[in-house]
């Protein structure tokens, strides 16, 4: 079978990307090896809730309602936060957002995975120009040599598909990626990101908060019932596997103490796993026909959330480059268009490593004159208006414009 283009994943960034694209008239392949799981219909205790959630932002949102997945998404379950509290769990610094002081609602919401990536297949569904392949995994790529630049994707199952275009969405170990031997620039934090939804004695307030610890840090985030949340602990590994080791009472103990109580006692803990931190970032996302976009082209630690959001921007800039291009009478594998796509999103995903690699370094310094230092800087910037107004827009993504 012969597609226009091929898309090797199906999680949020390639399925969204495929949904940006329905009414191209574009012949469409998605290759995804996991369905999603359905997300549960009463999300009332710690074992009903996904423990990998987003925090999605403003620009995320006005995408994906523009795909028609935003309202799938609210008709199951979301949680707004309009409030921010960060603070350094050694000193007295701290900063703290608010949604009204913006003239804003809310910041964001904070959503489950398997919520969003089911919305997106089910609006998938209902685009008659794509073939999804699930589930089903990519065996070999063939790079055809003739003048037309194609591939065959061979696929597990037997089937081939035919494509000038591959794009690859296929997650931070991508088999695309590695085909294509791309050059990366990655290296390890040592630190594992431990996830888990907790039920707290106090209710969240709608608040996302954030303590920065001496063993890393530590985010309470948000969820629909107001006595749970989504925890991400990111931390040293060996004190990963040693909070995955403990039994529950010790658990909920240790992890009540990390957070000072802001949220009375840790009253029940739901499963947990620990996810090794790498940073990575793919020294060009475009190479003679194949594109790399979301985690196959950037990981960045989890600090500010903003992992999705950077993928999903991938996924509107390609298909509006795409669908830019088709109304000049380009192909979507023209050059000078992947060009344009790498153009725009490398300098913002850089910009916002950069940013969270600093945070992550400044917060790691335990040296007393540092601590003194960083509590006074946070301190002072959350005095500072017109700095935190920029710093919110920035990452709620109230700038950018989608179209």
């Amino acid at each position: 079978m012969t597609f226009d283009l091929v898309i090797i994943g199906g999680g949020m960034v390639g399925t969204s990307l495929a949904c940006a694209l329905q009414e191209s008239g574009l012949k469409i392949a998605l290759v995804e090896s996991h369905m999603p799981t359905a997300p549960s219909t009463s999300p009332d205790t710690v074992q009903d809730v996904d423990m990998r959630v987003s925090a999605l932002n403003r620009a995320s949102e006005r995408f994906l309602k523009n795909i028609g997945a935003w309202s799938r998404i609210a008709e199951n379950r979301l949680s707004p936060y309009d409030k921010m509290r960060i603070w350094d769990g050694v000193g007295t610094g701290h900063i703290q957002f608010d949604a009204l002081e913006l003239g804003e609602s809310y910041l964001g919401h904070i959503v489950e995975n398997r919520v969003t990536a089911s919305a997106l297949m089910a609006q998938l569904q209902q685009a008659s120009n794509v073939h999804l392949f699930a589930p089903d995994t990519v065996k070999e790529i063939e790079e055809i040599e003739d003048d037309k630049n194609r591939y065959l994707v061979h696929l597990e199952n037997g089937q081939m598909l035919m494509t000038p275009l591959i794009v690859a969405a296929d997650g931070a170990r991508s088999f695309v990626r590695n085909w294509a031997q791309f050059s990366m620039r990655e290296w390890d934090y040592q630190h594992h990101g431990l996830v888990c939804t907790v039920q707290t004695e106090l209710p969240h307030e709608t608040c996302a908060w954030q303590r920065f610890t001496e063993n890393g840090v530590l985010a309470f985030l948000p969820l629909p019932h107001n006595r749970l949340c989504s925890i991400v602990w990111s931390c040293p590994e060996e004190f990963a596997q040693s909070l995955l080791a403990m039994d529950e009472d010790q658990f909920t103990s240790e992890l009540s103490k990390a957070f000072e109580g802001k949220l009375g006692i840790v009253v029940n803990t739901g499963p947990r796993a620990a996810i090794p931190l790498r940073q990575r970032h793919a020294k060009s996302y475009v190479k003679k026909g194949v594109v790399l976009v979301g985690d196959a082209a950037h990981t960045i630690h989890p600090l500010a959330g903003q992992g999705v959001n950077l993928g999903l921007m991938d996924a509107y800039v390609l298909a509006d480059e795409i669908k830019q291009g088709l109304s000049r009478g380009l192909p979507p594998h023209n050059e000078q268009l992947l060009a344009r796509f790498e153009r725009r999103r490398m300098p913002e995903n850089l910009s916002m490593m950069a940013a969270m690699e600093s945070f992550k370094r400044l917060f790691a310094v335990q040296s007393p004159m540092m601590r003194w230092v960083r509590n006074w800087g946070m301190s002072k910037l959350n005095k500072i208006g017109f700095v935190k107004q920029h710093i919110a827009q920035q990452a709620m993504g109230i700038e950018r414009h989608i179209r």
